[in-house]
């Protein structure tokens, strides 16, 4: 067997232990609803959301079933957040200045669980929405503990496209018992045992180390994809928003990953790089051509279950790929350093 064939038959054995992977891209589980029906009070931290906040606010109030109040905790907005909130009907807290050693999410939601009387608290980031009946179907499925929906991705600009691999992995990476920073519903009592947010006050990626906290407190963890329950669309403002959103953590979010994921991902994304780097080296498009477009193939179908994003991406894979690549090393190297994101410096996790 010649060195290319050795190479072509690696590339095809982790192109098919990627699908491995599957089973971490798996839906919210709905149950059968219970009986009781425990108070909801749905908490919003937001910093100049005004342009966001509306859809959310609405996508509420059309859901059959209703929480008891709607929390917006407006983080020192300069914007029409505040007033917009007020307009659509929720419940405005004005966030006090930012203690020391507090990031702003983190003290947001403190403050929004400290004034919430529900039973049941949920946390959802402002540019989020929930899909008609969405709200109903992941209270069904709750089982309690701390449950965690990761939204589906709306995607318009192409730009837009290159968070493929980053949503790739941020769902891989927390489907079954990790937390989501989009969305968090746990009971009160379970909130209380491990202190909140305060345990987690100085953490940009917080849902990492809440997951940690739940975990060792023996509070049940668990997690979903939200396609046609719950959506978002990231970074709508163009590619410099992108390439800082994901910069500010993604490389100490992808440490607090399972080894065994990590180790797999590492393996699937060596033989998305290597079925181009083939084809182009040896010309043979027979062999390689097959190859390349398996692993588009599979990329299509993996990127199906977590956005909208189009058929010219998987087929145009090694394009987010390589930004993946160098976002990531983007990340690492600011690891611990000053970082500036939505108007404040903040030290990178």
């Amino acid at each position: 067997m010649g060195i290319e064939s050795i190479f072509l038959f690696v590339t095809l054995a982790l192109w098919a232990a990627g699908f491995r992977l599957r089973d971490r891209l798996r839906p919210c589980a709905a149950t059968h609803p219970s009986d009781s029906r425990p108070t909801l009070s749905v908490i919003i931290p937001a910093r100049n959301e005004a342009h966001n906040l509306p859809m959310l606010l609405r996508s509420l109030a059309a859901q059959p079933l209703k929480p008891r109040e709607i929390i917006v905790v407006d983080d020192g907005s300069t914007d029409r957040t505040a007033e917009l909130a007020r307009d659509l009907g929720a419940t405005v807290i004005a966030a006090q200045p930012l203690p020391e050693g507090w990031r702003g999410k983190p003290w947001a939601c403190h403050q929004g669980a400290q004034a919430a009387t529900g039973d049941l608290l949920l946390f959802v980031d402002a540019d989020t929405w929930f899909e008609p009946d969405g709200l109903a179907r992941i209270l069904s499925g709750y089982a309690g503990g701390a449950c965690s929906v990761g939204p589906y991705h709306l995607v318009r600009e192409p730009y837009e496209h290159l968070s493929l691999f980053f949503n790739f992995n941020m769902t891989v990476g927390t489907v079954p018992s990790g937390l989501f920073g989009q969305m968090l519903l746990v009971d009160r009592e379970s909130y209380r045992r491990v202190n909140g947010h305060e345990t987690v006050k100085g953490r940009i990626l917080e849902n990492f180390f809440l997951a940690g906290q739940f975990r060792a407190a023996g509070v049940p963890v668990r997690s979903g994809t939200g396609r046609g329950v719950f959506s978002f669309r990231m970074y709508p403002n163009g590619l410099r928003e992108l390439i800082a959103g994901w910069t500010k953590g993604f490389a100490a979010g992808a440490g607090q990953t399972p080894r065994g994921t990590l180790l797999l991902v590492v393996a699937w994304m060596i033989a998305l790089m290597i079925a181009p780097l083939g084809w182009l080296m040896t010309g043979d498009a027979l062999r390689w051509g097959a190859v390349y477009l398996l692993c588009a193939a599979q990329v299509g179908w993996f990127s199906r279950q977590i956005g909208a994003f189009r058929w010219f991406t998987a087929l145009l894979y090694p394009v987010p790929l390589i930004f993946f690549f160098a976002v990531f090393a983007r990340s690492a190297m600011r690891t611990g350093k000053q970082v500036t994101w939505k108007g404040r410096a903040i030290r990178a996790d």
